[in-house]
């Protein structure tokens, strides 16, 4: 019998979800695909995946729901009979000043990136532990290291994600776990289609590098971090030198 390593990716169907997906399924892996709405987006990926010869699995849910979050958990241990990766990506974004944020606006924010991460990190752990070992990524920002101005509320969710990173690798590494996170800086995603052409151009140009990341960029990062046998608790940060920490 061929060992096939699991994935399960939140927030797949598109942008950096799923390229990370498709590099996963590249490398042999069995895929569990999030998604919320995209749907189509979600079949045109699985389709893609069983391309590759790989067993990918759809799985419909809202990370911010724990009852769906343990659904999904119980489909990925019946299917894959556990977990080796779990990569934390679903996310949401706003601009909105400060002063304009509603109690939702803000909930609604933490609900998705810092529950929606812990939800899915307290349901993983056990698969991984009975594995004896597991990798997890957590996706945070660059704004979540330096602040966004317009995007407190997403920076302080962002920055919530990173603590969680460090504090969760100390705990789980005598469990053969490691945790670590991607920040990435301003990616060419949907996601990222709410800034104006004018404040992407601004941001290109104020970026050493002098240009605007790909999914790719951050992708090859999570599978790297995924993989890296000897690194936990860390934060990688694919931006083109725009913060250099």
């Amino acid at each position: 019998m061929i060992f096939m390593p699991s994935v399960f990716i939140t927030g797949a169907s598109r942008g950096i979800g799923r390229v990370a997906a498709l590099l996963f399924g590249k490398k042999g892996y069995q895929v569990g695909i999030n998604y919320l709405n995209s749907e189509k987006a979600a079949q045109s990926l699985a389709e893609e995946l069983k391309g590759m010869g790989t067993a990918p699995l759809l799985l419909q849910g809202d990370v911010s729901d724990r009852s769906q979050v343990r659904r999904m958990f119980s489909q990925i241990e019946y299917h894959f009979g556990g977990l080796d990766v779990l990569v934390n990506n679903a996310g949401i974004a706003q601009q909105k000043l400060f002063t304009e944020l509603t109690d939702e606006d803000w909930d609604r924010m933490f609900s998705v990136h810092v529950k929606g991460a812990f939800y899915c990190c307290q349901h993983a752990v056990p698969l991984m532990r009975n594995k004896g070992h597991g990798s997890i990524v957590n996706i945070s920002s660059m704004w979540g290291q330096t602040g966004g101005s317009c995007e407190v509320h997403y920076s302080a969710a962002k920055a919530a994600v990173i603590g969680m990173t460090k504090a969760l690798a100390k705990e789980l590494a005598l469990s053969h776990i490691r945790v670590n996170c991607v920040a990435p800086g301003v990616i060419d995603t949907e996601m990222n289609s709410i800034l104006e052409g004018e404040v992407l151009e601004e941001l290109r140009q104020t970026t050493p590098l002098g240009c605007i990341g790909t999914p790719e960029d951050a992708a090859e990062a999570i599978c790297f971090l995924a993989e890296s046998r000897f690194i936990t608790g860390q934060v990688l940060s694919p931006n083109g030198g725009f913060y250099i920490g």
